[in-house]
């Protein structure tokens, strides 16, 4: 056990929320969940969370929200600089949900280094069907919000992940993490969670080879 305070680098999805639930189960103590957000848009990088959301779920798990509004241009100087206020509230950790991809967990050292404070992977080279059905079997519930459309169909919007959708996914030839980009979820409930997150999907939208759904 530890006293040591972290931040959590915050998608809203399954990897990044089971990487803060095993950094609490180790001690952590979390200040804050860092989450980046675009740049004059009500929506977040990559996972496409409004800010209602995204302060829906941090109230619901009793932590504070990081907003690191950028572009693509300055997206690693904002994180910093982020960083830097979490470094403020007590974190000497960031810690992220990356499982295998190298330069991805670079990119978070780098960060880190950068604010001089450590970094930790708590999902690092664990075998990625097994977290995921860790994330399921330790009681979370999450919505797929986003599918890659070369892998998936949009059938598979909406559905709530568990064995069987992964099995689906499987069949499809994709990865059942999603960790090459397949598919993205939105963490709606679980074990640290103190009341179900409230939304619901106005429509599915198909752009650009990817299909997502606008959740309000």
């Amino acid at each position: 056990m530890t006293n040591e305070k972290f931040v959590m680098s915050f998608s809203g999805g399954k990897d990044s929320t089971l990487a803060l639930y095993k950094m609490i189960k180790r001690g952590y103590a979390p200040v804050a969940l860092l989450t980046t957000v675009k740049k004059n848009e009500d929506e977040s990088w990559t996972h496409g969370l409004n800010h209602n959301l995204l302060k829906q779920v941090s109230e619901s798990l009793n932590i504070p929200l990081i907003k690191a509004e950028c572009d693509v241009y300055n997206y690693e100087k904002t994180f910093e600089e982020m960083l830097l206020v979490a470094k403020d509230m007590g974190a000497t950790i960031c810690a992220y949900g990356d499982i295998d991809i190298v330069h991805h967990k670079q990119w978070g050292v780098d960060r880190c280094e950068a604010a001089n404070m450590k970094a930790e992977f708590p999902l690092w080279q664990g075998s990625r069907e097994e977290l995921v059905y860790e994330f399921i079997d330790s009681g979370f519930t999450t919505i797929i919000n986003k599918v890659n459309l070369n892998n998936l169909g949009e059938e598979f919007l909406g559905k709530k992940l568990t064995r069987e959708i992964i099995s689906d996914i499987k069949k499809t030839g994709s990865d059942p993490c999603g960790e090459n980009g397949e598919y993205h979820t939105f963490v709606i409930d679980g074990p640290i969670f103190k009341k179900t997150i409230d939304f619901k999907i106005s429509e599915k939208i198909i752009d650009n080879g990817y299909g997502h759904l606008h959740i309000v």
